[in-house]
């Protein structure tokens, strides 16, 4: 018999009357200049999933196929890791459980992520050494390494999604908690695999976090669905040490979101964009931006419901490479099945597709899409009329592009690159500056951050086409040294480093110059300010921060 959680229980509950009420009604259409395609049907399991149920988010492999899980379904009905290709086909690289005990995890609930390393990372919610849930790392081909045994101590147990390889090269998770007093931790797993639990949520910042996204100032970015002053959940910034701040305490109908579901996404803007499960004008979920700061917070859409809207969005959000952000809703809509949707980042919301309008295959989407490299997003969905989930492709018109998994690295790194069509490439820039590169399939090269690049757009030129990443490479900067070491307020001091063309502040101590020039992407002049003390120099460029390694000293 199949053990589930009582937590896994609480977050099924949400879909338990629409897979009671389907109709046998058959497949959705599209609004023109979109195509919505069912590629492949999951079969109803023993455990009675009718499809992929949320987060369990996909993620685009190094082979160009996606890679997620499923919580009941593999060899022993206690989940597996399987791989999905973008024409349909399916294959089960992992079954949990395989021994009495499922030492090595069951339940995956979370999907997976890519690493650099080409492996997928996830978790389970139970299983392992302690019956607690693991964490773990698989290949493609499915050779499961665990890496952590959840033992409901100061881990908390419970882990509920994937696992993000931030750019730092470690790993970061949250988990849940499992009883009374415990509301979630927030974890890393270094390059070496060593498990460390950073910091605890106390219900005041949190409770039940979903897993972060990491922002291009570094920090991490996510949701807990309860918790903060409301008890309606809170949005929270994590930096990578593990200091958690809450940047939005949710306040419910009617003026604000509750319930806070997915991933957050960071749009081209800079700002975070996310949904809520209820709340809002009409008590049916929103869409929301907030800054990184937290001063600003919109709700950008309240959702209305049937018969014009959709209502309940679940799923959470995808970026396009068209700057818009794109989603579903559990339910709502012309037939009350659910909907596709796009809204502009100022808050306009397209309903793009209504559940079984006229036909079912496929309602009631759990789960974020994805944008593959290929320009076309993906899903699945918890029904249809034939009793079981689907996938699906959702092609907008937006064309393909270089997907980064590295998006910010020093000159003379590495940068993962996913596409297609690679064989054959004859160039690839990094911001119009040339790099040398390595094609290791025809949907996956490597190519080294070249000496002058500056912040942008990576592009890829095949013998097809000239591909443009889906978002922009940031070139860390670093200071070598500076000179002289040590002088009175006024005096002139040359940075010498990597990357500071674009600079646009530069401190002493803290204390920002009023006076300084870039002089090359190697050199900058700055006169020291009034107020400046003892301590190191930094530079802010479009790419980041660099920091000197010893300080300057103000006499």
């Amino acid at each position: 018999m199949k053990v589930s959680s009582a937590l896994g229980s609480v977050f099924k509950r949400e879909i338990v009357a629409m897979l009671v009420a389907v109709a046998l009604v058959g497949g959705a259409t599209a609004a023109s200049a979109q195509t919505y395609t069912v590629l492949f049907t999951y079969p109803q399991t023993s455990g009675g999933n009718t499809g992929i149920l949320s987060p369990d988010v996909m993620s685009q492999g190094q082979d160009g196929a996606f890679y997620t899980t499923d919580a009941y379904d593999g060899t022993n009905n206690q989940g597996s890791v399987f791989k999905m290709t973008t024409g349909g086909q399916m294959t089960i690289i992992y079954s949990f459980c395989p021994v009495a005990g499922c030492v090595d995890g069951a339940d995956p609930q979370g999907g997976v992520m890519l690493g650099f390393d080409g492996n997928l990372w996830g978790t389970t919610q139970i299983g392992g050494a302690h019956a607690a849930g693991t964490a773990f790392k698989i290949t493609p081909t499915g050779t499961l390494t665990k890496i952590w045994d959840f033992a409901n101590g100061t881990d908390e147990s419970v882990p509920y999604f994937a696992i993000l390889q931030g750019q730092d090269g470690n790993h970061y998770g949250v988990s849940y908690g499992q009883y009374v007093g415990q509301y979630g931790a927030f974890f890393k797993i270094s390059s070496s695999n060593a498990f460390t639990a950073l910091t605890d949520f106390n219900f005041t910042d949190g409770a039940l976090p979903a897993l972060p996204v990491q922002g291009t100032d570094g920090s991490f970015y996510g949701t807990a669905q309860f918790g903060g002053s409301s008890n309606l959940g809170v949005v929270y910034k994590a930096t990578p040490a593990g200091v958690i701040t809450v940047l939005h305490n949710f306040t419910g109908y009617p003026n604000d979101g509750t319930y806070p579901k997915g991933p957050l996404v960071q749009g081209n803007d800079g700002f975070l964009y996310g949904v809520t499960y209820e709340g809002g004008a009409h008590n049916l979920g929103t869409i929301f931006k907030i800054s990184t700061n937290g001063k600003t917070y919109v709700v950008l859409h309240s959702f209305s419901g049937y018969p014009t809207d959709g209502t309940f969005p679940l799923s959470g959000l995808a970026l396009g490479t068209d700057g818009n952000l794109y989603g579903g809703t559990l339910d709502g809509g012309t037939k009350n099945f659910g909907t596709l949707y796009e809204t502009t980042t100022t808050g306009t919301e397209t309903v793009l597709l209504n559940f079984c309008d006229p036909t079912c295959n496929g309602f009631a989407p759990q789960t974020p899409m994805v944008q593959h490299t290929n320009g076309k997003f993906y899903g699945n969905t918890t029904g249809n009329s034939l009793g079981g989930g689907v996938f699906f492709s959702f092609d907008t018109g937006l064309k393909p592009f270089a997907g980064l998994v590295t998006w910010t690295a020093k000159v003379g790194k590495t940068a993962e690159i996913l596409g297609q069509g690679f064989a054959g490439t004859t160039k690839v820039s990094f911001n119009g500056t040339s790099a040398a590169f390595t094609v290791v399939s025809d949907t996956y090269l490597t190519a080294t951050v070249p000496a002058g690049a500056t912040t942008g757009f990576v592009t890829v030129t095949t013998p097809g086409a000239t591909l443009k990443s889906n978002r922009k490479f940031l070139v860390t900067p670093q200071i070598l040294s500076f000179s002289p070491p040590s002088g009175p307020v006024g005096t002139s001091v040359t940075i010498t480093g990597v990357s500071l063309t674009g600079a646009t502040k530069v401190t002493f101590g803290g204390v920002k110059a009023t006076v300084f020039t870039v002089n090359s992407d190697m050199t900058i002049t700055a006169t020291v300010p009034t107020g400046a003390v003892t301590g190191k120099i930094q530079v802010t460029t479009p790419g980041g921060v660099a920091s000197s390694a010893t300080s300057f000293t103000v006499t």
